[in-house]
């Protein structure tokens, strides 16, 4: 990721060094917190309203009251970006995908609060909001074109029983587990298992697979969270006339398939060549993966 160049702190616009949250934040003691990763093209938000529904919710399903409701967000968000026009940018990456130079990525963060220390949530006090914006720091072009490489994790997942998947919450001690482990065997990618050993989906990323021209993803039962992405690839798989089953898939349905691809608001629809060692297909990208990012990539201009 990227260097944060402006943070909008309650509503006050900061660089990233001037940007204080109190060490008793529960945000920070306890990952007591919801948080949406929401990206722009042509420097406007894609599916805002998707995204800050989904942050209602996550807070709605851990109780907590967010600082700011979906309109005043909106209008932090619209506020920070516009400050941002006036900022020196970072150089370009030439090895960017095209749809993600010059565009930026807003992490909207909103936190319990601090108060006394304890787990207690009635002991938060003075909810935090926060706004992270970035350059987007999207998928190399290279990517797009060859695949990567993804890990199955050996971290266990959390049981949907335990921690409420349906939530995008700052807790996430184990994919940041996971993650290491998947760059430690060259991955870009962990994928997480439940506790019977079936694939649900990436640590910041929804899974899909394609056998015999069918495309197949884990359904939401499974415990995972309702990607903003995934969402949209679904609808845009029925319209293509691309038949789609949410089913349970198992590691061998991936080591078998002819595609597999991830998505997720900065990767859009990224393909799979390689689960382990194990190459996916023929080990290049499959034709129902480039069309539905083509049939993505009309639907990002047309909005």
């Amino acid at each position: 990721m990227a260097t944060p160049l402006i943070v909008n702190l309650d509503g006050d616009l900061v660089p990233p060094d001037r940007a204080r949250v109190s060490v008793l934040d529960r945000g920070f003691l306890h990952g007591d917190s919801v948080y949406e990763v929401i990206r722009t093209y042509e420097r406007r938000p894609f599916e805002l309203g998707a995204h800050l529904r989904r942050l209602a919710h996550s807070a709605e399903r851990i109780a907590l009251a967010p600082r700011w409701d979906a309109p005043r967000t909106a209008e932090e968000l619209e506020r920070t970006l516009r400050a941002a026009e006036d900022l020196p940018l970072p150089p370009v990456d030439p090895e960017a995908a095209p749809w993600n130079r010059g565009e930026w990525s807003a992490r909207v963060v909103m936190t319990r609060g601090a108060g006394e220390l304890g787990l207690d949530p009635a002991l938060a006090v003075d909810p935090l909001a926060v706004i992270l914006l970035e350059p987007l720091d999207g998928p190399k072009e290279r990517a797009y074109a060859e695949g990567v490489k993804v890990a199955l994790a050996t971290v266990p997942r959390p049981p949907p029983e335990a921690v409420d998947p349906t939530a995008k919450t700052g807790a996430h001690l184990p994919h940041v587990l996971a993650m290491r482990e998947a760059r430690a065997a060259g991955a870009h990618e962990a994928l997480l298992l439940d506790g019977r050993g079936r694939v649900t989906e990436g640590c910041s990323s929804s899974l899909f697979a394609v056998r015999k021209g069918t495309l197949v993803t884990p359904p939401l039962t499974a415990g995972i969270l309702e990607g903003v992405t995934r969402g949209l690839v679904l609808a845009l798989a029925r319209s293509e006339r691309v038949t789609v089953e949410e089913v349970l898939l198992e590691p061998e349905d991936l080591f078998t398939a002819d595609e597999v691809f991830l998505t997720s608001t900065s990767r859009e629809i990224l393909p799979v060549t390689r689960v382990g060692e194990r190459i996916v297909g023929d080990g290049r990208p499959g034709p129902v993966t480039a069309r539905l990012h083509r049939a993505f990539r009309r639907l990002t201009v047309r909005r």
